[in-house]
């Protein structure tokens, strides 16, 4: 199973983009899914995350307020939009796949052992 992210790129503070998350086949009866963030020199963190199979969904103090996870199960893809973009959420950001929602819902990294799917990466880049 692959994961590929879409939608990153430069914007500026205050606006908005809709990050993808699409996955290679169906997965979505099984695995959860979750966004990730890594800033430059800091720990990748958790930020959003999805049980597509029913909708149930979380988020991270980072995330909340100004991000909506979503799915389009017939589209195996999973979508983070960010509103009202701040300097500070320029990073990399990540989706990954686990059957376990405690993983895809973690908060940092460091929390994680073993998560099944990573994607590699969409780049964010808010510009004051």
């Amino acid at each position: 199973v692959q994961l590929v992210e879409s939608g990153g790129g430069l914007v500026r503070h205050g606006g908005s983009l809709k990050l993808s998350c699409t996955t290679s086949e169906f997965i979505f009866d099984k695995y959860k899914i979750g966004w990730f963030r890594q800033a430059p020199g800091k720990e990748r963190e958790g930020v959003s995350c999805i049980d597509p199979s029913d909708g149930w969904t979380k988020y991270q103090d980072s995330g909340k307020g100004r991000f909506t996870i979503s799915s389009d199960n017939a589209k195996n893809t999973v979508y983070l939009q960010i509103n009202t973009l701040d300097v500070e959420d320029t990073a990399v950001y990540y989706c990954a796949a686990d059957r376990l929602l405690s993983k895809v819902c973690a908060s940092n990294v460091r929390e994680v052992t073993g998560m099944d799917y990573w994607g590699e990466g969409v780049l964010v880049t808010v510009s004051p």
